[in-house]
């Protein structure tokens, strides 16, 4: 079981995440599906010590009302490859904090200005961080496009 370095209060501890393995991997393809839109600020808790309900919150932000749509349909598209159908989901027409339930995960795709007003993490601070996929190694792996004044050039 791996351990995490928790904030608790003013001092940071060593904590054991506790989520079982299939809500680990759907939280990586959360978050890869997430980082694929664009997300930023991509983070996962360990909330099962805490909750009965669920193992894993996966937290991030979208700069606008039509990112956070992008990020909640990609989010669920991997989640149904993954098997996993959304049990609840809320806030779709406004855009502002969608929140999609898939029983062993739970993703919260936030408008980034009302991420800093609610400030999920504040409130779980006491659960461990998921470790996740290195997210910015997989768009430095993106292909390069043609360089530019290649397409046609010599013609």
């Amino acid at each position: 079981m791996p351990a995490h370095w928790v904030a608790q209060g003013s001092h940071v501890t060593w904590a054991a995440v506790t989520a079982d393995a299939r809500s680990l991997h759907l939280a990586a393809a959360a978050a890869r599906a997430s980082a694929d839109r664009k997300a930023e600020e991509i983070i996962a808790l360990d909330v099962s010590d805490r909750l009965a309900l669920t193992d894993v919150f996966i937290v991030l932000s979208g700069r606008t009302e039509r990112q956070v749509s992008a990020i909640a349909d990609a989010v669920e598209e991997a989640m149904h490859r993954e098997g996993v159908k959304p049990l609840r989901k809320e806030g779709e027409s406004a855009a502002r904090w969608v929140l999609l339930d898939f029983g062993d995960i739970v993703v919260h795709v936030q408008h980034e200005e009302d991420r800093v007003y609610y400030s999920l993490e504040r409130l779980w601070k006491d659960c461990p961080l998921v470790e996740l996929p290195d997210l910015e190694a997989r768009d430095a792996k993106a292909p390069a496009g043609p360089a530019p004044g290649a397409a046609g050039a010599g013609s």
